[in-house]
């Protein structure tokens, strides 16, 4: 009898001691390669779910992950691009084998796009940013550190735009994750042509501020740090939802207008656009919100009939610091209402020497505070003491 007693308490007595050891390991592989593959273990117990992004998916296997993106906007069902990223010391499924194949965890990376490198921070990857287009736009401290170390290298010097494929190959990356804007854009090919491993991102194309934050999570497929990147997404969609509840409450909401002709043409941003969307979330009513689409060419006349009245006035032009500079560009910008008011906004905070806006950079990881600063102008009571990070205020002179 005390034998059997003695049996069973050893017997609970490893199998908890099996559950802990089990849940300790229960993980992602962040650093390293499998040493000894079995085919019944859960590779990725740390998964992403899709709450907000409309431009990517994933499906989870145990040794592998089949993801799923949009190339770039209006594509079609056909146009999608998918990719087998397979933990490294494991096959690849042979089902799947006239897809792209990626090993995860990637060790070598080249980011082409500035919205990718917060992401890379905030999940403790940067490290393994051997590439980028150009650090002339960049605000991003640690890449600027990182490049003049000598770590890593501009794979489109000077900001020329077309990739230097040659320059790519030589750094022998695991996998560039680039960008393609329409159908037939030449980035993918000639990255094709040459067999450089690639994925497309295309974060931009989502026209939700938690939709294209949520894009760091699709970064995260890459590095299998997925459990980081579910923690960082949390945090910035709890506050951001907490902001759109405060705002939500506002009796009176102020009429906005944004943005200034380029060239002649005012590209509106309309109703399903981005900015169209933190405007209402902050508690404003955009005046092109009832407008279809996400960018709409108006002529001055246009936007000067249908803004003339509006309470405020954002996202005038980033190079523009007063309003001797926007009146230096059209003087009929002095007719409309917000100008005469001071009610002048810019996104321009944080901008480097070369034009680089942190807006889009750090930003787009970050809508919680662009919509803190947005409510911050339209509802000073809401937020008392907020200190803006994105925007300012445009000066009356250039003395000022």
């Amino acid at each position: 009898m005390y034998k059997r007693l003695l049996s069973g308490l050893l017997l609970v007595i490893f199998a908890l001691f099996s559950s802990a050891v089990l849940a300790q390991d229960a993980v992602n592989v962040v650093d390293s390669c499998v040493d000894d593959f079995d085919p019944e273990i859960d590779y990725f117990p740390d998964k992403i779910e899709v709450e907000y992004a409309e431009g990517f998916s994933v499906e989870y296997h145990n040794n592998y992950k089949l993801v799923s993106v949009q190339p770039w906007p209006n594509a079609t069902e056909d146009e999608w691009q998918q990719y087998v990223l397979v933990q490294c010391g494991t096959p690849a499924p042979e089902d799947l084998a006239d897809l792209p194949v990626i090993e995860v965890p990637v060790n070598r990376f080249v980011a082409t796009a500035t919205t990718m490198l917060p992401h890379l921070q905030a999940q403790g990857v940067l490290d393994r940013l051997v590439g980028i287009d150009t650090v002339l736009y960049t605000n991003t401290q640690a890449v600027i550190e990182r490049f003049e170390a000598g770590e890593l290298v501009e794979v489109a010097p000077g900001g020329m735009g077309e990739i230097n494929v040659e320059i790519v190959l030589d750094l022998e990356p695991d996998v560039v994750m680039a960008q393609q804007f329409w159908s037939g854009g030449t980035t993918y090919s000639a990255l094709e042509e040459a067999g450089v491993p690639f994925v497309v991102n295309s974060d931009y194309a989502d026209t939700s501020p938690l939709g294209q934050a949520e894009w760091g999570k699709y970064i995260s497929l890459f590095f299998n740090t997925e459990a980081r990147a579910n923690e960082a997404f949390a945090g910035v969609a709890e506050r951001y939802n907490e902001l759109v509840e405060l705002a939500s409450a506002v009796e009176e909401r102020p009429t906005v207008i944004a943005g200034s002709p380029y060239e002649g043409t005012w590209y509106v941003a309309a109703g399903d656009s981005y900015l169209a969307q933190l405007l209402a979330d902050a508690g404003a009513n955009y005046i092109f919100a009832d407008v279809e689409g996400t960018s709409v060419p108006m002529d001055f006349e246009a936007v000067l009939e249908q803004g003339i009245d509006a309470d405020y006035w954002v996202n005038i032009n980033q190079f523009w610091a007063t309003t001797e500079d926007m009146l230096a560009a059209d003087e009929r910008f002095a007719e409309f209402t917000a100008f005469q008011n001071g009610n002048l906004w810019n996104n321009n905070r944080i901008m480097n020497a070369n034009g680089g806006n942190a807006y889009f950079e750090d930003g787009v990881a970050n809508p919680d505070q662009l919509l803190a600063d947005l409510i911050a102008i339209f509802h000073t009571d809401l937020l008392p003491d907020h200190e803006f990070v994105y925007y300012q205020q445009l000066a009356s002179s250039a003395a000022e």
